[in-house]
């Protein structure tokens, strides 16, 4: 048994020294550590980004390489974006991808989000949809489920914090307008605003939307909670009920 492990150290070894050799073989403005090193990150590809987060290969395949498959993996979506959508089981399917690199993938996806939101939120103006819109788009236009948040404000119109209502199914979110006006209860808000996101990509408003935006608004004035605005979230683009005269 010891000297099977001894063999089997070696064999990576060999494995190892191979792959480092093939990868000391390349000019160096072809190894993506060195290129970002001498150009700066943003002369990578794609591919060459996502392989400097992997570090290594795999037998028979430069970190690139794999970088390269991973892009062109996903599902709804390739390239960076798609990534977002690939669960950990289906990275762990390729070859040479394991629980920590599939880890470290999915935190790349999640860092670029917060990254994403954290500059739009200096951005925020609760008077301009925009800047609604553009706060949000990253946390929601990805989502494959539709979600209902309301973002709850105090009389100088200031943000005091949003909360998740629903998380619906592909087509559909659960939600009525008493557990909307609970949440706005708890956070003591003044205001609120409803974001939810439609998973097509269209943020044209349906008729369940049109009769639902209706019923929270209603409700809202019956306790002096009025409801400001109500923005559809769908890919890079938005529908403002407020912007569109639908609330009166």
């Amino acid at each position: 048994m010891f000297h099977d492990a001894l063999v089997s150290f070696a064999e990576r070894r060999v494995i190892y020294m191979k792959y480092s050799q093939r990868i000391q073989e390349l000019p160096p403005d072809e190894r993506p550590y060195e290129k970002c090193l001498s150009t700066g990150p943003e002369n990578l590809t794609d591919s060459e980004l996502l392989a400097v987060i992997l570090r290594s290969g795999t037998r028979g395949r430069s970190s690139v390489q794999l970088a390269d498959q991973i892009l062109h993996l996903g599902r709804k979506e390739q390239g960076l974006l798609g990534i977002y959508h690939l669960s950990m089981e289906e990275l762990m399917q390729i070859h040479g991808i394991g629980q920590v690199k599939a880890v470290q993938i999915k935190c790349i996806g999640e860092l670029s989000k917060r990254i994403a939101t954290r500059e739009a939120r200096k951005l925020l103006d609760f008077h301009s949809p925009d800047t609604i819109a553009a706060y949000y788009m990253e946390r929601m236009r990805h989502e494959e489920q539709e979600q209902m948040i309301c973002a709850m404000l105090n009389t100088k119109n200031q943000f005091l914090g949003d909360e998740v209502i629903s998380r619906g199914t592909v087509n559909a979110s659960l939600v009525s307008p008493r557990d909307l006006i609970l949440a706005a209860f708890r956070h003591r808000a003044v205001y609120m605003i409803l974001v939810h996101n439609h998973p097509s990509g269209n943020p044209e408003p349906s008729k369940d939307d049109l009769l639902f935006t209706k019923r929270v608004w209603e409700a809202g004035a019956l306790v002096d909670i009025p409801l400001l605005d109500h923005i559809v979230i769908g890919d890079q683009q938005y529908f403002s009920f407020r912007q569109e005269g639908l609330l009166s």
